[in-house]
């Protein structure tokens, strides 16, 4: 079922033009990432969705929001969020509850609840101050989620983090798309592609590509065979070029990757080929284009 429409939505700054004439759809109970470099637009179109910003043009349709004012269906995190340090967990999602709408009697449950789901139970009580980076991310989400809303949008949730507050919200993440749809962005492909179902890919305000993750992969994923070798491999290229089975080869940081169009014929023709010219490999590794390959395709570097 159909959660969101976003139809030709567009957003001008002035002379420059952060999103442009951008199309997409959200189903019900999916994780969407919405991916792209930094200065892509995707704060800019949170942000519109979020009604934090107005759009020049262009309309966005959720569900059955009467008079197109949705806010009350959506919990937003923005990508630096601000804390009250003095204050405790349950004090703050108190505050942000009531600030939601809902009663002192309700929000103080919902904080509890909130706090059991994100995994800060047992640190409620202490100053957020003292909270690390991924526990400050986790609360952020406990705040987005307290008035129960039905679509969860999170503005690059991980890129500030270290790598175990990137790995607690990721994991976290991973739990909460089985119950709710959620919308983040991030320029972190790799994040994006363990946890997300569906992609939206912007490139300079414009949509470059949508789709499911497995309908991306489908259309656009590519057998590779990667080698490194103990000898410089760049005067084997020219050769390996010409075959029919190989569609391009790249020399990445000494290692030979080369994109074949029928792995099983690639790899005996290499090994092969290895054998007879005796090429001192170090490692040989057969494996497939990833989401960030593709999107640097996109955006053509």
């Amino acid at each position: 079922m159909k959660m969101v429409e976003v139809k030709s939505l567009t957003k001008a700054f002035s002379n420059h033009m952060a999103v442009k004439d951008l199309s997409f759809k959200i189903e019900e109970g999916r994780c969407v990432a919405l991916l792209g470099p930094n200065g892509a637009g995707k704060t800019t179109t949170l942000e519109m969705l979020a009604g934090l910003q107005k759009p020049t043009k262009g309309t966005i349709s959720f569900l059955d929001a009467k008079k197109g004012d949705y806010r009350e269906q959506i919990g937003y995190l923005s990508q630096q969020p601000v804390f009250f340090p003095w204050m405790n967990a349950v004090e703050f999602l108190l505050f942000m509850g009531e600030l939601s709408g809902l009663s002192k009697a309700e929000a103080m449950n919902r904080a509890h609840e909130m706090l059991e789901v994100v995994g800060l139970a047992d640190s409620k009580k202490r100053r957020i101050g003292g909270y690390s980076g991924g526990m400050k991310q986790r609360l952020g989400i406990a705040q987005a989620m307290i008035h129960e809303p039905k679509l969860l949008m999170l503005d690059e949730p991980v890129s500030a983090l270290d790598p175990v507050g990137r790995r607690e919200v990721l994991e976290m993440m991973k739990k909460l798309k089985e119950k709710m749809t959620i919308l983040f962005s991030t320029h972190i492909l790799h994040d994006a592609e363990e946890i997300c179902d569906d992609v939206i890919m912007i490139h300079d305000g414009e949509l470059a590509i949508t789709g499911s993750l497995p309908e991306l992969r489908r259309k656009h994923q590519e057998d590779v065979i990667m080698i490194s070798a103990e000898e410089n491999l760049e005067g084997w290229i020219q050769s390996i070029e010409a075959w029919d089975v190989v569609s391009k080869v790249v020399l990445k940081d000494g290692t030979m990757e080369i994109f074949v169009k029928d792995v099983t014929e690639g790899r005996s023709k290499l090994l092969a080929e290895i054998t007879e010219k005796e090429i001192p490999v170090t490692s040989f590794t057969v494996g497939h284009t990833t989401l960030e390959d593709l999107f640097m395709k996109v955006v053509g570097k």
